[in-house]
């Protein structure tokens, strides 16, 4: 059986041309495939039920013969009512349809129809949602589907059921029987059947719960074959790095390093020395101290001989990083450089010279160090900061760049222990958890704009003292004029309100040599209050800045916030951090109150996820986390678990997928690749 018509584009369906080909991109559909496993996210249940049994407000579906011609009413700008009446056995009821006048079109006299809305009872009458096709109200659930404006519901159930008629019987099982057996879980054709079409509530249920597992089985898949094809690969190279000249770096630092600290070089150190290619994630929470952790990696497999390159997500990071890394090394005869996009290209030529012949020991920058002008002698160390805002693409141009050098990825964003190992199945996990000594934790507040008389207070009791202060305004428009807006209305009323202070304004549209100035004086002491957007979220670090006002704080997510605050704290004294909000639900109120309530990033990374699902843990698609669109990595967490299990068995007893019960998994596999990489 050929499983490639599956794979072929949506226009092999019978009236799909190339507009609506484009218009199902859109949703992320490009071939027959996708349609068929392209799932409804919830139902409409369509019960029938006799009149005088219908709760006021309940959610119906009625059958009966049109009465009357239907009559479309307009009031106020483009809203209009369709009404006509329906006779139902011995009664007539009135169906009113709002804003959706083209539907008249479909209402004659004396026929049948089904309509789903919500009934009235005093006014015996039904404020309509939808028609219901023929083949929907046998089953008693509608099936809904994330749509767009390009393809609206109808449409997308007029193709689904094409597809699911023409080319069912085409689809074969990717997953093993004996897998299915054992969990009591449906075949692949039974899954799309039962999930477009499903019965009643049960067979719905049962059926995403088979979708889910293929889901992640897919994923998993991905993983553990990506996973056996690196082991393939680990052969690194042992390097034997030089621990008196690593003891020199100990003695010359000002603080002794934490626990948790010293644990994790230990394991770094031994990854280097093992002649295994190291890939491991380094999570640590904000300011515990991961910069540190690196310079012992970089500085380690500098005295074994080799180049390191570090690869941070801005510009500002990328500068502090190079400073810090620079102070610590140089006095130890280490020659570090920073390329960024704003490295003159004088400057920037030097570097590529001393990068290829070697006299440049480790390089720290931004995207520039992925360009091909970016030559080493001897790549042996990649570290990558905030991996999650590189994509797989950029991260592993950087690794080839070298003769399978060990990698690093750094975040301080942090995701739960047990959803990393399953989700970064290829990486060894370290985490930081202890702040270093003397860091005192951050008092944090929620305060309402009603509020701000108390906030001022703190400020300039703080500003008297001698400190500095951050006010953050958020990015809340896709118009980034429009956010540079609402940046300086703040600036210009902070301004106002203290006049006796230096209060001046950063943002993300400012050529990177004004952003360095600006943090260049604010380090120095010589800006007292500094407005800024979100451009400050990563790394940096003046200790003598000790209290942050965030402005909107219920725009931001989660471990956003958390970032945020965490550019203060950074020296010995007491730090203070307000988040100014007024959220109007109760999931933004309950935000603010975890957010004031812990300064703990690995347990608000767990709350993250409760509230928000993993799709949108740090922001759009900066998670570096998959996007599942039936399941949910924590509310289905046993079955990812189960699903990497039977994976990884799978790959280690057929790691190249010949055997023929494997074929269609394979083909499947192949499928998704190629549309990861259209995406």
């Amino acid at each position: 059986m050929n499983n490639n018509a599956l794979f072929a584009p949506v226009t092999d369906l019978k009236g799909v041309g190339t507009k609506t080909a484009a218009d199902l991109g859109s949703l992320g559909i490009y071939s027959i495939y996708d349609l068929l496993f392209y799932f409804p996210f919830r139902y409409d249940e369509l019960q029938t039920l006799p009149l005088d049994q219908i709760m006021d407000g309940q959610k119906v579906m009625l059958k009966g013969i049109v009465a009357t011609e239907p009559f479309v009413s307009r009031f106020g700008y483009k809203k209009s009512r369709l009404s006509f009446k329906l006779r139902i056995d011995h009664d007539v009821i009135m169906v009113n349809f709002f804003n959706q006048p083209w539907l008249k079109n479909q209402i004659e006299i004396g026929k049948e129809v089904a309509v789903y809305g919500k009934y009235n009872v005093a006014r015996q009458s039904l404020s309509a949602f939808k028609f219901v096709a023929a083949k929907e109200n046998d089953s008693g659930m509608s099936p809904i589907y994330p749509a767009n404006k390009n393809v609206h519901q109808k449409k997308l159930i007029k193709l689904i059921n094409l597809a699911i008629d023409s080319f069912l019987d085409q689809v074969t099982d990717i997953v093993p029987e004996e897998i299915r057996q054992k969990y009591r879980l449906l075949s692949d054709q039974e899954i799309i059947v039962k999930m477009h079409h499903p019965k009643n509530d049960n067979e719905a249920k049962l059926a995403k719960r088979s979708a889910i597992f293929r889901e992640f089985f897919i994923f998993e898949m991905q993983l553990a074959l990506l996973s056996e094809q690196e082991n393939k690969n680990v052969q690194g190279k042992e390097k034997h790095y030089d621990l008196k000249e690593i003891a020199k770096l100990t003695k010359s630092l000002p603080f002794e390093l934490s626990d948790d600290q010293k644990h994790v070089v230990n394991e770094i150190f031994a990854d280097i020395h093992s002649g295994r290619q190291m890939r491991r994630l380094l999570q640590g929470d904000v300011g515990s101290g991961k910069t540190i952790v690196a310079v012992y990696a970089i500085f380690a497999a500098i005295t074994a001989g080799y180049q390191a390159a570090l690869m941070v997500p801005t510009e500002i990071l990328a500068t502090q990083h190079f400073k810090k890394i620079d102070d610590l090394l140089r006095p130890l005869g280490v020659r570090v450089a920073l390329l960024t996009g704003n490295t003159k290209t004088l400057e920037r030529r030097e570097i590529y010279r001393e990068l290829t012949d070697g006299t440049i020991n480790v390089v720290i920058g931004t995207h520039a160090l992925i360009q091909k002008n970016v030559i080493f002698k001897n790549l042996g160390l990649v570290i990558i900061d905030e991996q999650h805002r590189f994509g797989v693409g950029q991260r592993q141009a950087l690794i080839n760049k070298g003769n399978r050098p060990d990698i690093l990825a750094m975040t301080a964003t942090p995701i739960p222990r047990t959803l990393a190992l399953t989700v970064y199945g290829d990486m060894t996990i370290s985490e930081i958890h202890h702040l270093p000594s003397g860091r005192k934790p951050i008092i944090s507040a929620w305060k309402t704009s009603s509020q701000m008389d108390e906030v001022y207070k703190k400020m300039h009791d703080q500003l008297a003292q001698g400190f500095q202060i951050y006010a953050v305004t958020p990015l809340i428009t896709e118009s980034e004029t429009m956010d540079l807006k609402n940046a300086e209305e703040l600036h210009e009323k902070l301004a106002h309100d203290f006049p006796n202070q230096k209060v001046v304004l950063l943002h993300g549209q400012m050529p990177g040599t004004k952003k360095d100035q600006i943090m260049d004086e604010f380090a120095a002491g010589d800006i007292d209050i500094l407005v800024t957007t979100s451009v400050i979220e990563v790394g940096v670090d003046v200790a003598n800045a000790n209290m942050m006002i965030i402005y909107n704080a219920d725009r931001f997510g989660l471990s956003q916030l958390h970032q945020l605050r965490g550019r203060i704290g950074r020296g010995q004294t007491q730090s203070y951090c307000v988040f100014i909000a007024d959220p109007k639900t109760d999931s933004g109120k309950a935000r603010m109150k975890i957010i004031a309530g812990t300064t703990n990033g690995f347990k608000l990374a767990e709350e993250d996820l409760k509230m928000r699902g993993e799709g949108d843990l740090f922001g759009k698609a900066q998670s570096g986390l998959p996007e599942f669109r039936v399941g949910n990595v924590v509310n289905d967490y046993n079955t990812l678990v189960v699903a990497q299990k039977v994976a990884k068995a799978i790959v280690q007893k057929d790691p190249e997928l010949s055997s023929t019960k494997n074929i269609s998994l394979k083909q499947v596999l192949e499928y998704k690749k190629l549309e990861q990489n259209r995406v």
